[in-house]
């Protein structure tokens, strides 16, 4: 699919392709290429309804690298001992007042206990360091493409990385969702708010950043304005400036 014409791609790619990211209010000069790095990490953040995933998927077999996307859920219900269908929902419920003070008690004092914390209930944070140490062993076997759980905030303070966030207009978010879900414009549009409301509020609850906030990534991505392949072409195109790849 192409989105524009050659002129006017190079254009966008010129435009597109900066790596001036803002991190805590200073803004870093671009680094050089990495080239030859083996640590290479590429996290795909998206809205719901954007096609993130499926750009991410493109983006990881133009390049021949690992897709990180289900899989991981997969990995943290194997390893919690939980089902597949409570991590999906617990990465995108944000706790409980009640929760919360529990699972900090429950922490702060080995001699208190209430009924959750008695049931070890794995928490929230646990959940998400289980889910570190699933990326980072994917990462030590070669270059990567994380999609989504909160990649860009765990791996924000690492240097070989290229984070991207895949957006599009809130119209084009609920046109795509029902044709992928099969569903009604007003049920899409509650499935596109909502979701995308909980992916906001655990990003802010649990790294006190703007899931949607520019300067938390190296290039955004418009999917409406480029198409699904033409947002996976500057992504590969920007992995392969950022990482010094053919």
């Amino acid at each position: 699919m192409r989105a524009c014409s050659r002129g006017s791609r190079r254009s966008q790619e010129n435009r597109a392709i900066r790596f001036g990211n803002v991190r805590q209010g200073r803004r870093r000069e671009a680094p050089p290429p990495l080239s030859g790095l083996t640590l290479a990490i590429l996290t795909v953040s998206r809205l719901y309804g954007s096609g993130g995933s499926e750009v991410a998927a493109i983006v990881a077999k133009t390049l021949g690298w690992s897709l990180l996307d289900n899989a991981v859920v997969d990995a943290v219900a194997t390893r919690m001992g939980l089902s597949v269908a409570e991590v999906q929902a617990r990465e995108e419920r944000v706790p409980s007042l009640v929760e919360r003070l529990t699972a900090a008690m429950a922490m702060g004092s080995q001699e208190w206990a209430s009924p959750i914390a008695a049931a070890k209930r794995p928490t929230d944070e646990q959940l998400i360091e289980v889910t570190r140490h699933i990326i980072e062993e994917a990462i030590v076997r070669g270059p990567v493409v994380v999609v989504g759980r909160g990649a860009q905030e765990m791996l924000a303070e690492r240097e070989d990385t290229l984070h991207v966030f895949c957006y599009a207009p809130r119209k084009a978010l609920i046109a795509r969702t029902m044709q992928r879900e099969g569903v009604s414009a007003d049920e899409a549009a509650s499935l596109v708010d909502e979701t995308n409301k909980r992916r906001d509020q655990w990003v802010r609850l649990h790294w006190e950043r703007d899931r949607r906030a520019h300067e938390n990534y190296d290039l955004s991505v418009n999917t409406e304005r480029l198409g699904i392949d033409g947002a996976a072409d500057l992504i590969v195109i920007a992995a392969k400036k950022r990482f010094g790849v053919g």
